[in-house]
């Protein structure tokens, strides 16, 4: 075993999660990623691999079929699968912000409805959020919901759903003013905004009546993943569907949500700096000049030396944050820190193996191209570094307000 990004206190259980995930990673996903990533294909085989492995069930509770496991089991789980290949980790962090969501907040039936088939990998996750508008903004979401009956009849264009076509189960974020006036709703945005649970047939088009999810967005890495638009238009959805079954409170779910998803980008940020290291070091040996391996050149130890540091500090903050979050303590200024610190560090060390590697490095041959492509989206992911530096400042003025 490496000897950087260990993790001490595990349990028997928790390392032999660990083991079985390393080994799947060696052998199912690193030797197929980088053709998969240019094809942009969507990796079947390694997702049917993961639900037969039971790993969306990880955090799902044991009385729904699931593992019952930890934030920092899964974050530890996600470290190695982004290792292998970053977009896999972006299939199943989504599935369980909403499995996380749904058994802090939802209500029995929802729970019993379904957690079991999320445990199973039978249904899908998606999230969502953002609008093309708005970006971090989420208070100036303009989608909407209105009650009509026994139903809430929703419009809208929400942005960046990853899983937008694989998933069947989205929980979407819209405002609903029910109760509130618009002098009420201009003061407090975030309290007129309700988290919906919105089944569909996975694919793309028309998946159910007043619901479209166009196509694939086309980007730069992240591949493989398919990241939509969803648009609805008179959607109807019964108020059952309202998460927790009471409007008003979907801000607050999803800002819980966030936080086990800034866990994850940071864990995503340790796993491909991790994969950087590997991929740097063993190259350095590999490759000579000037008569000697460019490992022995102190220009590049002094590369290597700081890589394997910044690994090794972001694994340490991302498994404070999730020790945090799983201590039922408040984290978003660990979680802050930890996505902030390792997406910045994640793009460093993969910047430092690409220069290692010289004009290979530019090479659609080698693995470090694809990480170069990757390594950007967790500086945007989850929230932009802005965002959590702004999040980081607002919470230390807060635990150290001056009394004077």
């Amino acid at each position: 075993m490496a000897r950087l990004a260990q993790t001490a206190g595990l349990t028997d259980v928790q390392q032999e999660i660990l083991s079985t995930v390393r080994d799947f990673v060696d052998k199912e996903i690193i030797p197929v990623a980088t053709g998969l990533e240019h094809r942009d294909e969507y990796p079947q085989q390694i997702v049917d691999g993961l639900k037969e492995l039971g790993l969306f069930g990880l955090m799902i509770p044991e009385e729904y079929g699931g593992l019952g496991e930890s934030l920092l089991t899964y974050a530890l789980c996600v470290e190695e699968i982004a290792r292998g290949w970053m977009s896999v980790s972006g299939i199943i962090n989504t599935h369980f912000i909403v499995a996380y969501m749904l058994k802090q907040h939802g209500t029995q039936e929802q729970k019993d409805h379904f957690l079991p088939r999320m445990a199973a990998g039978d249904i899908r996750g998606a999230f969502s959020m953002s609008e093309p508008g708005l970006g971090s903004d989420v208070s100036a979401i303009t989608s909407k919901a209105v009650k009509d009956g026994e139903d809430y009849v929703l419009n809208g264009q929400k942005m960046w759903l990853t899983n937008g076509g694989t998933s069947s189960l989205v929980a979407v974020l819209v405002r609903s003013d029910e109760g509130h006036s618009p002098a009420e709703t201009a003061a407090a945005p975030h309290k007129s905004m309700t988290t919906f649970l919105v089944e569909k047939e996975p694919g793309f088009g028309e998946v159910r009546p007043g619901l479209t999810i166009p196509g694939k967005i086309d980007k730069m890495g992240y591949k493989g993943v398919d990241t939509t638009e969803l648009i609805m238009d008179d959607l109807r959805v019964p108020a059952d569907r309202v998460l927790g079954g009471a409007t008003g409170r979907g801000f607050y779910q999803m800002m819980d949500g966030v936080e086990v998803g800034r866990v994850n980008v940071a864990a995503r940020g340790c796993g491909v700096a991790r994969r950087a290291f590997e991929l740097g070091v063993r190259y350095a040996q590999q490759r000579h000049t000037f008569g000697k391996p460019i490992a022995q050149h102190q220009a590049i130890q002094f590369k290597l030396a700081e890589m394997a540091t910044k690994v090794e500090a972001a694994h340490a903050m991302m498994v404070n944050a999730a020790r945090k979050k799983d201590s039922g303590e408040r984290n978003d200024l660990e979680a802050g820190m930890a996505k902030y610190l390792a997406s910045e560090y994640c793009k460093e060390v993969v910047e430092d193996a690409f220069r290692i590697h010289g004009g290979y490095g530019f090479s659609k041959e080698y693995e470090i191209e694809r990480l170069y492509r990757e390594a950007p989206m967790l500086l945007i992911g989850e929230g932009t570094a802005e965002i959590q530096k702004m999040i980081i400042g607002r919470r230390l003025l807060e635990e150290y307000r001056f009394q004077g």
